[in-house]
């Protein structure tokens, strides 16, 4: 009985003896990390401002929860903008990993069709966030909510709740500038602008982009898909489809040409895109369907022998001058490399991500910011690009989990 109390001593001994990790943000990012972090060496507490942490998780979950996608992880490395400063988190921990990590806590996951890869069927959103929240608080990760950063003390420690929070490690995982629903409105740039901390402003990404639509095409193909096509800007090619809006397209196929769209806008205040309506047929197939068709008006051969769709035929009508239209070269020419015209992208509260944010400058190659030590940046709130189908809340896990290994390593 006697040594109860040595032990009860040792254990308190002990546990002051760990070190003390603030994670500021309650995202993928921030719950991969403390999913990673050895508790033997830190005690953890994830700071989050809403009444829950991963609400991310439920919006991506919209339509599908898509965890990541499926492809060898260097090829998966080259969708990345740019994919040298994502390099080393991703090769740390692969989208296999990540497959591999959430089967061990009850989370299976299979490939769809597209390659995309989901929760078994049966698995909800909610499900696969509570799991890794109820996992977190097994390994004895304190969560506490409704706790909002302002900015930092004269010692640069973070202030939460108007209180200042010292810790060994700050990590912060707040999100970009997109989808306010989640908490994640960018609010906090001006913050770390202020603390002359390099950041660049929030760039939607993954959105709509602008074109001005000929009024009586849009009034008759207003969400219409265009589907199985290639576009093409600059140096890039999107295999997908998009759907015709009354502000211009989106979709899969133009999302993951936001970079260069960004860049041409920026450049020449408008971008331009190229439609392949036929990846799978050659210049040459498509001429000869044509010339050899038995059908003699222009508008029945593109629908009946190469299956275009009313709004693809609707939108070669009414941008090609008849003449085009008409001529058999000129035509099949369009088909395969169509011309259009983008001025705008969509707002940034109805972008899926956003780029901007902590310029890659202002951190080393373990997020560490330059400005001040043991203070990290992760996730979204970094200046880095990628298109949908996983590979946004991929890059999230990872980055996490690089940073909780490499802490793991220092201490």
């Amino acid at each position: 009985m006697d040594s109860l109390p040595l032990l009860d001593c040792f254990y308190s001994e002990r546990n002051k003896m760990k070190k003390t990790i603030s994670i500021i943000g309650g995202g993928p990012s921030s719950l991969l990390l403390a999913a990673f972090i050895d508790l033997k060496k830190f005690n953890v507490t994830i700071f989050e401002k809403n009444k829950t942490a991963g609400r991310k998780f439920l919006v991506a979950g919209k339509g599908g929860f898509n965890l990541t996608y499926s492809e060898p992880i260097l090829d998966f490395i080259k969708h990345y903008t740019p994919n040298s400063f994502l390099k080393e988190p991703l090769l740390n921990f692969t989208n296999t990993d990540f497959r591999d990590w959430l089967k061990s806590i009850g989370i299976p996951t299979f490939i769809g069709s597209s390659k995309r890869v989901y929760p078994e069927k049966g698995i909800k959103p909610i499900t696969v966030l509570n799991t890794i929240l109820d996992h977190l608080k097994e390994k004895g990760i304190t969560l506490k909510y409704k706790h909002t950063f302002s900015g930092w003390d004269p010692k640069n420690n973070p202030i939460i709740n108007s209180k200042t929070i010292s810790s060994d490690y700050t990590v912060f995982s707040l999100g970009g500038g997109s989808w306010k629903i989640t908490g994640s409105n960018g609010k906090w740039l001006d913050t770390f602008k202020k603390k002359e901390i390099g950041t660049l402003p929030f760039e939607a990404s993954n959105c709509v982009c602008k074109i001005n639509w000929n009024l009586e095409f849009i009034k008759n193909n207003e969400g219409n898909p265009l589907k199985n096509i290639i576009i093409s800007c600059s140096d890039k090619t999107q295999k997908g489809e998009v759907v015709i809006t009354k502000f211009g397209l989106e979709g899969n196929a133009i999302y993951g040409l936001s970079p260069q769209i960004r860049k041409q806008l920026k450049s020449k205040k408008k971008a331009i895109i190229y439609i392949d309506f036929k990846p799978t047929l050659t210049l040459e197939d498509i001429t000869s369907k044509i010339i050899n068709s038995t059908f003699k008006n222009t508008t029945q051969i593109l629908k009946k022998e190469l299956k275009l769709s009313n709004s693809q035929i609707n939108l070669l009508k009414i941008n090609l001058s008849k003449k085009t239209y008409l001529e058999t070269t000129l035509l099949s020419k369009n088909i395969k490399n169509f011309k259009l015209e983008i001025t705008d992208l969509g707002v940034l509260d109805e972008a899926i991500s956003t780029v901007g944010g902590i310029d890659l400058k202002a951190v080393d190659n373990h997020f560490q910011l330059h400005k001040i030590s043991n203070q990290y940046c992760i996730g979204e709130m970094l200046d880095w690009d990628a298109p949908t189908g996983g590979y946004l809340l991929q890059a999230c896990a990872s980055s996490g989990v690089f940073l909780a290994r490499h802490l793991n390593t220092i201490n």
